[in-house]
């Protein structure tokens, strides 16, 4: 025969605290802080199979080690040097370099660090140990340097100290944390990736980064096709105009003489049309056209062709020259003027339409006295050098060089762009050199200027006497280049 026995309370009856209580569903064991419950045996269990055994709030645990086990301090987010608490978990949100120093060492002590503002990589966040404690087996600091980077760190023994046992970068953001995209040909400059367009085309931003505005900015360069050089004596064609538009820490490079490191191009997700601008076919000898380059835009943005340089043409008997005979045209740089004008009126003027920084320079001025030479073409770094006149030094002989263009980075390496053609000049003497950045060369005597070369915005150099073309101008180009990854 079995007997049962039902027990509402069991008091112990010598100091009248409360051990075991039951009341409804709920059973409390111990009364207070100050009623330690001490359980002796080789194996106790707590909770039943398949129920949680959890702490309550503000409850604190101790001797079991905390590994996986931290309480995130969600309402104070760390934005500069602190020290921390075993236990917590904290989120930094800093925009500078800080430090967290770990609490005193003792094994089972546990702390952790998200990056809140995924910028780890720009602000390094260093961990110090407390005082000659060691992280890692190594007493030297540790430093997380990757953006979204988060990581937790148990402290073990004296001989290992802090060991990090949890490192990720937060990568599931529900979009790429960087700019995709395609067009162009493209290549890589460490982290950067650069797309360069040689003629018309389509920029495609599959997708942008949700991380930052900053990783969304790209640096841009848009150079206008040259202009072509004036026929037989003519002026060097004027470089096309160049426009460079530059991150500050977003793509570090060296960008062009006078341009701002902050006027980047914050990219949005669709397809950009690329125009690249082909350079001003040569004119004849004996036509008195002058001929541009042609515009360059990308992005919004556009750069105008070089202005063609001057070229005289035979008129009728009796007639006069026509008014335009000679002069250079205007555009990103002026074209120069052939040896029919010595009236500073009849260059080609640069920066036109005009923009800030400016995309050109003029171009310059020729010389109606034997020898007769043509000007130089403006560049982006220089305007067109007029030819020397009789009595002046130089010494005449030598027909006008172009001006010189800027060089830029922005592939990786430095490439010089939109030099000005050189001016022609009669046989015998000295043509004009083409400027840094493409220029075509003139043509003493007989024969063709150098064409500009090719996807530089290069001015065609001015044509040679007796029935000398002008030289082509070279086609523009496009660059752009943004952060890839880290």
């Amino acid at each position: 025969m079995t007997s049962k026995i039902k027990v509402d309370n069991i008091n112990k009856v010598s100091d009248d605290t409360n051990i075991i209580k039951k009341c409804g569903t709920t059973t409390t064991i111990g009364s207070g802080a100050s009623n330690p419950i001490v359980v002796d045996g080789s194996s106790v269990t707590i909770g039943r199979c398949g129920g949680t055994v959890a702490l309550a709030s503000g409850a604190s645990q101790t001797g079991f080690g905390r590994e996986g086990s931290v309480n995130w301090q969600t309402g104070s987010l760390k934005t500069s040097t602190f020290t921390a608490v075993s236990g917590e978990g904290y989120f930094i949100n800093q925009g500078s370099a800080i430090t967290m120093n770990l609490p005193a060492g003792s094994a089972g002590a546990i702390v952790a660090v998200s990056d809140y503002a995924r910028n780890f990589g720009t602000y390094n966040f260093t961990i110090a140990a407390n005082g000659s404690e060691k992280i890692g087996g190594e007493t030297n600091d540790a430093i997380l340097n990757v953006d979204g980077q988060a990581a937790t760190f148990v402290y073990v023994d004296s001989t290992k100290g802090w060991i990090n046992v949890q490192n990720a970068e937060d990568t599931e953001i529900g979009a790429s944390p960087y700019i995709q995209a395609t067009g162009g040909t493209e290549s890589d400059d460490g982290d950067f990736r650069v797309h360069k367009f040689t003629g018309p085309g389509t920029f495609s931003v599959s997708a942008i980064s949700n991380v930052s505005t900053a990783r969304n900015t790209a640096a841009l360069l848009v150079v206008g096709g040259g202009g072509a050089g004036g026929a037989r004596l003519g002026g060097g064609g004027g470089a096309g105009g160049l426009r460079e538009f530059k991150t500050n820490s977003a793509t570090p490079y060296t960008s062009a003489p006078g341009i701002a490191a902050c006027s980047g191009i914050v990219l949005t997700a669709q397809s950009y049309p690329i125009q690249v601008g082909g350079g001003g076919p040569g004119a004849p000898s004996g036509a008195k056209a002058v001929v541009p380059g042609v515009n360059s835009s990308a992005l919004c943005k556009t750069s105008a062709g070089g202005g063609g340089g001057g070229a005289p043409c035979t008129p009728a008997p009796n007639n006069p020259q026509p008014t335009n005979q000679g002069a250079g045209d205007d555009g990103g740089s002026g074209g120069g003027v052939s040896d029919m004008r010595t009236n500073t009126a009849y260059k080609g003027a640069g920066n036109v339409p005009p923009v800030s920084p400016p995309q050109g320079n003029d171009g310059g001025m020729g010389v109606d006295f034997p020898p007769s030479a043509g000007g130089g073409g403006g560049g982006f770094g220089a305007a067109g050098t007029t030819a020397p006149s009789p009595g002046s030094s130089p010494s005449p002989g030598q027909a006008g060089p172009g001006g010189a263009g800027g060089a830029t980075s922005i592939t990786g390496s430095p490439v010089t762009y939109a030099g000005g053609g050189g001016g022609g000049i009669q046989p015998g003497y000295t043509a004009g050199t083409g400027g840094s950045g493409g220029g075509g060369a003139g043509k003493a005597g007989p024969g063709a200027g150098t064409a500009g070369t090719a996807n530089t915005g290069g001015g065609g150099g001015g044509g040679g006497t007796p029935c000398g073309t002008g030289g082509n101008g070279g086609s523009g180009v496009v660059i752009i280049r943004y952060k890839f990854q880290n």
